[in-house]
């Protein structure tokens, strides 16, 4: 467990990872089903229950899916996502609020944006950095517009490959940093694979930390710190009943202060004595498949979701044979179970302004064999 470099992050003004502590992010989301007064709620919760920040999602629909897209299969059921994303949108005074409210006490606002249109909103409001999630890892034009900020970036790593992050650092630069995570809901523990921290930072020169979506509070984060964690991110809710997307598999504020705590004992252990802690309470057998081998692979219960999860280049509208695509037929959309994925976001520019030679149907993956 030891033996690879440091790499530390800097972020709201101070210096974590690697005897410096863990930045603990409060993923809250859209669990505040956009009522401001429970977004309040939800930032007193984790600034109360040890987090040090707390981390909010601006959606807009028509920025993450095709209106086609269908049911999705969330840890509360099946939904129609599309619609649910309309219903969560939000105009920016609502950001504003949240973040003033965060400042008030005393934890960094972190918002995800889902598109260009969402980063140049968080960008005017002054953020002091964005985390791009797992399925935007491959939104080239969106790292793009973000990287030319100048704020720090976190790039979650869920459902990707070492060629997938490798493109994604070269598309934002080296001065940022990555969240190892499993795209599941909930995770399974023994798919985490926690190895793969110190791996991908001594491969990438990058700290990384870990975005977790397991069940129990305290296992794989306190795991993940030992093993040179820079910062930890988990979902919190108010009740796990309470209706929001991520509800059923976040933790309530008594389990996220558990975490909290777990976390920063780790600060006066060795790694070798974290595991043992660990050991003592959950079993020496249950800590290893955690820890795994450090070989970076799609998880198995993300693999199936390779590419539908992801941004491909999808048609925005019927587009007939023979005519040339435009820039307003296409856009990069997750596809997710109902929809067929189109060809990687990095062939939109060779898309742009190609021939169709097949007819495409509206909320269709476009593909060589559409075009030429």
């Amino acid at each position: 467990m030891d033996g690879y470099p440091e790499y530390h992050l800097d972020i709201a003004g101070g210096r974590y990872g690697h005897g410096r502590g863990v930045f603990i992010i409060a993923e809250i989301g859209t669990a505040h089903g956009g009522d401001i007064g429970k977004a309040r709620e939800l930032i007193d919760a984790a600034a109360d229950s040890g987090a040090d920040c707390a981390k909010f999602q601006m959606v807009f629909a028509d920025e993450i899916l095709h209106p086609f897209t269908g049911p999705v299969r969330l840890p509360g059921g099946d939904i129609d996502l599309y619609r649910t994303f309309k219903a969560l949108e939000l105009d920016q005074p609502f950001f504003d609020e949240a973040a003033r409210h965060c400042e008030d006490r005393s934890v960094f606002f972190l918002c995800t944006p889902f598109g260009i249109a969402s980063a140049r909103i968080l960008r005017s409001m002054g953020v002091g950095a964005l985390k791009i999630a797992s399925p935007e890892l491959n939104h080239l034009p969106l790292l793009t517009e973000a990287a030319g900020y100048g704020i720090p970036l976190i790039l979650s790593t869920g459902v990707s490959t070492l060629s997938d992050i490798e493109l994604a650092l070269a598309t934002v630069g080296p001065a940022h940093s990555l969240m190892h995570c499993v795209t599941a809901y909930p995770a399974p523990e023994e798919e985490y694979n926690l190895r793969l921290i110190p791996l991908l930072s001594s491969l990438f020169a990058v700290p990384v930390g870990l975005s977790d979506h397991s069940r129990n509070p305290v296992l794989v984060p306190t795991l993940a710190a030992a093993l040179g964690a820079p910062m930890i991110e988990k979902h919190i809710t108010l009740g796990k009943a309470d209706g929001g997307l991520d509800d059923p598999i976040a933790l309530d504020p008594a389990e996220f202060a558990e975490l909290a705590t777990s976390v920063r004992e780790t600060a006066g252990e060795t790694p070798a004595e974290t595991v043992d802690r660990m050991s003592a309470v959950y079993g020496a057998d249950r800590v290893r498949l955690v820890l795994g081998t450090g070989a970076k692979r799609l998880a198995e219960s993300e693999s199936a979701n390779y590419r539908t999860t992801n941004r491909s280049i999808m048609a925005r509208r019927t587009i007939p044979s023979g005519e040339v695509i435009a820039e307003s037929d296409v856009g990069l959309y997750r596809s997710e179970k109902n929809l067929t994925p189109g060809l990687h976001p990095r062939y939109l520019s060779l898309v742009i302004g190609s021939r169709v030679v097949r007819r495409i149907e509206d909320g269709a993956g476009i593909d060589w064999d559409d075009i030429r």
